[in-house]
């Protein structure tokens, strides 16, 4: 045996360290020794890498948290004046008595803590020989003054008079905006220093801090809204230095982390950290990299197992906690996976959002890490109890910022991720959705089957084993939603390694059709986990074949998906438009020129634009009659659209009548691809017949009004440059390859439809008739609304006004187009039809009124008649 001084360079050289202690040996679920002060500690390697520093997650929060409130003391400082001042009045009722009382000035006072407290907490810090948490308090304290200095300076440039006078006090008579920097420093330097409950000086700050903020707001000094302003800009500047330069780890390493297993009623020999070796962007540890022959004949002296296993990998990868391998004298490898109280933000905000964005997916109440680690240890007692094949969970235990949860080391097998799919056959298959339903048997619900949790091994007889592992995220006495979602998951993996029908075969083997039927309208993507998200984005046919394979198996069953998703980005993005469209049309527009406007506009012809209107429901109802590949009813086609009007409350412009029409071909039977190809063929037509009527009304007319300023020289330069960018980026081969990616399935799934429908021309024909009837009754509505306020348009014009607008505004994700629409519109009779600004408003106010929001509640009524009917 080397001697120790070169056991510990050997390890070290592979960036782990090797703590030798010793304890007398304990048997598992026995009380552990003291091991802080037996002197006949045996020997024990301990490969790791620890981390002496650490960015914190809920720093970043925070950081985040203290920007929006900021901001939010803004916007309060201008909307909520009236109620900031008399918060502040009541408060400063007391300065006279204060005044009587107060025997230290305030400008002394304000100096005392702008140098006292620095002074104290830095001293303090320096006894202790942090250096650089001094430099870190420094830093905070210069970026909370230069925060509240650039604010200043950014208010009195470019604010508004009401967030002025917001965040001002008067004094003598004047307005004085006050950001008091004093206290955005020292908040920096305090939140710099770590939590107040480990430094009395930090403790005796805050305090004297709060005193100084309440004399300084009742004595008249500052506004109440500048206080919490320079107060938040200090926690924004003293938890960003905390982030960017990292605060001292409080995880369990080394010693602690040993003398917490041991607490746990274990005496290891070897503690040896696992990580993903897959992965060339984790720092590789010792067991990969042991080069020194020394050390590693310590190790296999001793009994170390120095390859991790592929099932502990697995850990590291589906929970994203440090995983240990532990070996003992005489007992069997365990795993000890170790939970961090710095990491449980992320997992705390994951689970929020989830919740919040899915239905059916319940909030998780757990978000301190003891109550993580016991929600853990209850969802793998649960699982031992129900008889899933699981590692058992062996003990628990606390070691600093740290819970360890030591279990048993699924020895022999392998995730399914890195099993060769040859090796997956049917009998690991049917084991799988057994697991499962043996889960589910019990009320339990996983939530995260991912291949990294499906570990497969062979019994001793050699038939193969399928575990289950990773229960944390899992729930006890679960919903029925929670169990068909994990069904959903447990059949989307198994297509990936073996193909839909395979998985879909192996289900049937082992599920009634009744959960086989609920897994049609889950089969989507978001509710994935991450990682199957992942590869089934790289595999984007999985779930195509997946719902085809259903429809095989069950035709009569429903397979349209069902809305598991409150909102998405998309949601939010339209939500955001909207609120930014709205604004700009109410900032902009004139009411007083608009109610007089209003007073002389004529109501009968308000009435012809709602007919009009109406007509492009027919219209609509006449194409899609026309290019349906099944017979329709007019009437209810008619209906379909109508009911569109309801859904463009929601949806963007155009989507509405493409989805309804969508819904009721695949309700009537007609496969999912043709049904698509006929929806393009009829926003295809929708497009040619738009471009037609602009010349045809420009020749008819004689005249091509508006039509012929459209080209002009600034629109030429502009079409050139676009034409050039266009081109240029064709030239790029992923640009080009994304481009044909995306028409070719359209190319192909209108070409076909397109190539049946020449066959009957009448069909065309009719299809044509329907979208001229469509475009003309909103191009006529829209002159009814102007002929409303006694405007006298040409028709060519108010045509290319309202094709040119519409399209413009559509083009914006908002639902119906709303705001952008209007904008367009107005815009394009003010700019080019030359209608005044007082008559255009008006106008398309009126023609948004009868074409949109009045056919809403009809749109309702026939979005209800045809659920009942079973048409959508």
């Amino acid at each position: 045996m080397p001697p120790e001084s070169q056991q510990h360079r050997a390890v070290h050289d592979v960036g782990s360290f090797y703590a030798e202690t010793s304890a007398t040996p304990t048997l598992p679920g026995a009380p552990g020794t003291d091991a802080e002060h037996d002197d006949t500690l045996a020997p024990v390697l301990v490969v790791d890498t620890p981390m002496s520093r650490v960015r914190q997650p809920r720093d970043l929060v925070n950081v985040v948290v203290a920007g929006v409130g900021a901001i939010l003391v803004l916007v309060l400082a201008v909307y909520a004046h009236a109620t900031t001042e008399g918060v502040q009045a009541d408060v400063q009722n007391f300065g006279s008595v204060l005044a009587q009382v107060l025997f230290v000035p305030v400008a002394l006072l304000e100096a005392l803590i702008m140098l006292g407290v620095p002074v104290a907490v830095l001293t303090e810090i320096a006894i202790r020989r942090q250096g650089r948490q001094v430099v870190e308090c420094i830093a905070a304290l210069v970026t909370g003054l230069t925060l509240a200095a650039l604010a200043t300076w950014a208010i009195t440039t470019w604010g508004s008079d009401e967030l002025q006078i917001g965040m001002s006090v008067p004094i003598r008579g004047v307005y004085t905006l006050t950001i008091p920097g004093f206290i955005a420093g020292v908040g920096g330097l305090l939140t710099a220093s770590g939590p107040r409950i480990r430094r009395r000086t930090v403790r005796l700050s805050w305090n004297l801090l709060w005193v100084s903020l309440t004399v300084v707001l009742v004595t008249g000094q500052v506004s109440l809204s500048g206080v919490l302003f320079a107060l938040l800009l200090g926690r924004l500047a003293g938890m960003l230095v905390r982030y960017v330069s990292g605060v001292r780890s409080e995880r369990a390493y080394g010693q602690d982390l040993l003398d917490g297993v041991r607490r746990a009623g274990f005496e290891p020999t070897a503690l040896i950290r696992v990580r993903d070796v897959a992965d060339d962007d984790e720092p590789v540890d010792a067991y990969d990299r042991v080069s020194d022959e020394e050390a590693t004949a310590r190790a296999l002296a001793e009994g170390t197992e120095l390859a991790p296993g592929p099932s502990s990998v697995a850990i590291t990868r589906y929970s994203d906690n440090r995983v240990y391998a532990l070996s003992q004298d005489g007992g069997p490898r365990l795993d000890v996976v170790v939970l961090d109280g710095d990491r449980q933000v992320i997992g705390v905000l994951t689970r929020l959002w989830r919740s919040l964005r899915l239905r059916g997916i319940d909030g998780r109440s757990a978000i301190s890490l003891r109550a993580v680690a016991e929600r853990a240890a209850l969802l793998a007692y649960a699982a031992q109890s129900a008889g899933v094949r699981s590692p058992r969970l062996l003990g628990l235990a606390e070691a600093d910022d740290s819970m360890l949860l030591i279990q048993e080391h699924a020895v022999g097998t392998m995730p399914l991720r890195d099993v060769p799919t040859e090796k997956i056959t049917d009998k690991v298959l049917r084991d799988a959705w057994r697991q499962l339903e043996v889960a589910h048997a019990a009320g339990l619900a996983h939530r995260q089957l991912t291949a990294d949790v499906l570990l497969l091994g062979s019994s001793d007889a050699g038939e193969p084993e399928v575990w289950l592992t990773g229960w944390e995220s899992g729930d006890v006495a679960s919903s029925t939603l929670a169990r068909r979602m994990d069904l959903t998951q447990l059949i989307a993996l198994l297509a990936l390694r073996v193909g839909a029908e395979r998985a879909m075969a192996s289900a049937a083997e082992v599920l009634s059709d009744t959960d086989i039927e609920a897994l049609g309208p889950l089969l989507q993507v978001v509710a994935l986990p991450t990682s199957t998200r992942e590869e089934v984005r790289k595999h984007k046919e999985v779930i195509t074949d997946l719902r085809q394979a259903f429809v095989d198996r069950l035709p009569e069953a429903d397979v349209q998906p069902v809305s598991l998703v409150r909102f998405g980005a998309r949601t939010i993005i339209t939500l955001v438009l909207s609120v930014v469209a709205v604004f700009v049309v109410l900032t902009t527009i004139n009411f007083e020129e608009i109610r007089e406007a209003l007073l002389d506009a004529q109501p009968w012809w308000a009435l012809v634009a709602f007919a009009l209107g109406v007509v492009t429901w027919v219209g609509s109802a006449v194409t899609f009659v026309a290019f349906a590949p099944v017979r329709l009813s007019v009437f209810r086609a008619t209906a379909v659209q109508a009911a569109a009007s309801f859904v463009a409350l929601a949806a963007p412009a155009g989507l509405g009548p493409a989805a309804l029409n969508l819904r009721m071909l695949t309700k009537r039977g007609v496969s999912t691809s043709l049904a698509l190809a006929t929806v393009a063929l009829v926003q295809v037509s929708q497009f040619v017949v738009t471009v037609l009527l602009l010349v045809g009304l420009s020749v008819a007319t004689g005249d091509g009004g508006v039509l012929r300023s459209l080209p002009s020289t600034t629109m030429l330069a502009a079409f050139a440059i676009a034409a050039l960018v266009v081109a240029s980026a064709f030239m790029v081969p992923w640009v080009r390859r994304w481009v044909i990616s995306k028409l070719e399935p359209m190319y192909r799934q209108v070409w076909p439809r397109l190539s049946e429908m020449l066959g009957q021309p009448w069909r065309i024909a009719l299809g044509f008739a329907g979208n001229i009837v469509m475009t003309m009754g909103y191009v006529l509505a829209f002159d009814a609304a102007l002929a409303a306020f006694g405007q006298d348009v040409a028709l060519v014009d108010v045509a290319v006004v309202y094709l040119v607008g519409n399209t413009a505004g559509a083009l914006v994700p908002t639902p119906g187009g709303l705001g952008a629409i209007e904008f367009a519109l107005i815009t394009g009779l003010t700019a080019t039809a030359g209608v005044p600004a007082s008559i255009a408003t008006p106008a398309v106010a009126l023609f948004r009124v009868v074409t949109y929001w009045a056919r809403i509640p009809i749109g309702w009524v026939a979005m209800r008649y045809l659920q009942r009917k079973g048409d959508l």
